[in-house]
């Protein structure tokens, strides 16, 4: 057999090769057609369920703003998910995978609780302050502990944050059914409620919550553009070895960056407990780490970008709940029809960098031919 048709057959049926670079607007017009071919997709599921698709595609969109109540709701919901999603970005640029998202908010939510339960009687202002410190600097600290192993042992930083997070929500929970159990609660494990001097004043009707996520947006746009730190966590990013031939300190860089990173997200859970919840529980992440991946990740790391792309999902997210109370679906319904949107999206991704090549069939001059026959 000749070495052409020997090599023919080692090779795959379909291989995946790297795409060349696209252009903005043809990886634009990418990301639109995996759009609507997920709300064909779920336009279908919706049709099996014995649904209208366009009545629940516009339940959905008037769910989350229909009124002022409800768009209200829907920017409660993208407070933690776009800070928590700019928290992961400054990990993310530098090429560590914090999955700890989740517990880093968690700890930081409960660092706050601390001071909202036992130094109620503060100024008001100095109290909400206190909060703030203690959520960053209890986040951080949280996302620091996986990056000094990382640093020090070259540990595996996505299974290290990954677990740091259910440590975190056992602490919550131990707190909740020792400590910090409301003594009024008759038995049932829960926190009080904090005193209102210790909850986040409303501005236009939510808590300002929104405000901090929005200056935090233009804060991490410029100090991953424009500062000295932004452009070391770039580097560090592509390429470690590269960071330390121009001399940057790469463990310094990994560990303060872990440290903003988790700060953020502490922020996140401090901002949750005492704007929306007004008192810790287990729930208090509610899976909004998990999320924020996705978030930054379809953004691309950019802060204003991720600004848009955490109000689509916030949108999606209240607008199925208004879908449930309305047509009785399931919250597994809902999930389900989650999914769907988010697996063509999130598939998209890989054919804007990657495409698929069939094995071509060898083409053989008659010598080539004779030696075969032969």
């Amino acid at each position: 057999m000749s070495t052409v048709t020997s090599k023919q057959h080692q090779e795959p049926l379909i291989r995946v090769v790297k795409r060349a670079e696209l252009t903005a607007g043809r990886m634009m017009l990418l990301r639109l057609l995996a759009v609507f071919l997920s709300l064909v997709a779920g336009g279908v599921f919706i049709a099996c369920v014995g649904q209208n698709p366009f009545v629940i595609y516009g339940t959905i969109l008037s769910g989350a703003c229909r009124s002022v109540m409800a768009f209200q709701g829907t920017v409660k919901i993208m407070i933690p998910l776009l800070i928590t999603s700019l928290g992961v970005t400054l990990a993310f640029k530098m090429k560590f995978w914090n999955i700890g998202a989740e517990g880093q908010l968690i700890f930081g939510a409960t660092c706050a609780t601390y001071f909202a339960l036992f130094c109620s009687g503060m100024n008001h202002v100095l109290l909400v302050i206190v909060m703030f410190l203690a959520g960053f600097i209890g986040g951080g600290l949280w996302g620091l502990i996986p990056a000094i192993f990382k640093v020090k042992y070259d540990t595996n930083e996505t299974l290290f944050t990954l677990m740091l997070n259910y440590i975190a929500l056992h602490i919550v929970s131990y707190l909740r059914d020792g400590p910090w159990m409301d003594p009024g609660s008759q038995g049932f494990p829960k926190i009080a409620r904090f005193d209102k001097n210790a909850s986040l004043d409303k501005l236009f009707g939510i808590q300002f919550g929104w405000l901090i996520a929005l200056i935090l947006v233009v804060v991490v746009f410029i100090y991953l553009k424009y500062t000295k730190q932004g452009y070391e966590i770039s580097v560090v990013g592509e390429s470690q070895d590269t960071a330390r031939y121009a001399g940057m300190n790469v463990k310094k860089i990994v560990l303060r960056t872990m440290f903003l990173s988790g700060g953020i997200c502490g922020m996140a859970g401090m901002i949750q407990a005492t704007g929306s919840d007004i008192t810790l529980t287990t729930s208090v992440a509610g899976g909004v780490g998990f999320t924020a991946i996705i978030v930054a990740w379809l953004a691309q790391l950019n802060p204003f970008s991720i600004l848009l792309v955490s109000f689509l999902f916030s949108v999606l997210e209240k607008g199925s709940s208004v879908v449930q109370s309305n047509f009785g679906l399931s919250t597994d319904c809902a999930d389900v029809l989650q999914g769907i949107i988010l697996f063509f999206i999130l598939g998209c991704e890989f054919f804007v960098r990657y495409r698929f090549v069939l094995r071509q069939k060898a083409s053989c001059s008659g010598a080539c031919r004779k030696e075969t026959e032969g």
